[in-house]
């Protein structure tokens, strides 16, 4: 059983749409888990449908979103300072150093954090490869094992199937509360699943894909 589980993603809302059901779970065994949010999503496009946030007000918005997700999936949150859509031009090396001094601090058992080329966003990329790097500068017996969530649509064919598949039907209805905290951002991608002509297709097919998570066993070579 794991001690204390760490995720590192770059964005509100990365916690609650990709891991919450498994933190959850692991919250439910009395597991403590630290969600380490690399910034505010505050370039994210999506203002809310209808409108209720703009480009000043969007950090601020966020933030709040953030908060309460969290108080919904009982994890502790740190805010890591970052600015949306810029993690890719930061120093990695000092980005690892910085995610460590967390790391030191927690001292967890677990890392969950985005495959590094596998995750879509350049930022999910550079967050995901920072944390690596992080836990591989960590003595190798006091390591942590890391989960690194792949999500591009070329995932199988060029890593395989994950070891790591968990079910988190059970836990789905505090997930789809978290992600729906996320009010910015949950009401925009609902309205163009709304707007499809397959819409009760797309919305069943999105509601089943968010009752399993996916993760690959990280390996170091040393």
């Amino acid at each position: 059983m794991h001690k204390h589980v760490v995720v590192i993603y770059p964005h509100p809302d990365d916690e609650s749409f990709g891991s919450s059901g498994t933190m959850t779970q692991f919250r439910k065994e009395g597991v403590p888990v630290t969600y380490l949010c690399g910034t505010l999503g505050e370039m994210g496009r999506n203002m809310g449908n209808p409108f209720f946030a703009n480009r000043e007000t969007l950090p601020d918005i966020r933030k709040k979103e953030l908060l309460d997700a969290c108080e919904i999936l009982d994890v502790d949150v740190k805010m890591l300072g970052y600015r949306d859509k810029t993690i890719e031009f930061e120093s990695r090396d000092e980005m690892a150093e910085h995610l460590k001094s967390y790391l030191d601090e927690l001292k967890p058992t677990l890392v969950i954090t985005h495959y590094p080329g596998e995750a879509v966003h350049p930022d999910h990329d550079a967050m995901g490869a920072a944390a690596i790097e992080a836990v591989k500068r960590i003595n190798p017996e006091e390591r942590p094992e890391v989960w690194a969530q792949a999500i591009t649509n070329r995932r199988y064919e060029k890593l395989g199937r994950p070891q790591i598949v968990n079910n988190v039907a059970d836990e789905f209805d505090i997930k789809l509360s978290a992600i729906q905290a996320h009010r910015s951002q949950f009401e925009g991608m609902f309205q163009k699943i709304k707007q499809s002509p397959d819409f009760k297709g797309q919305y069943e097919d999105v509601l089943e894909r968010f009752k399993q998570e996916e993760f690959y066993k990280w390996t170091f070579n040393n």
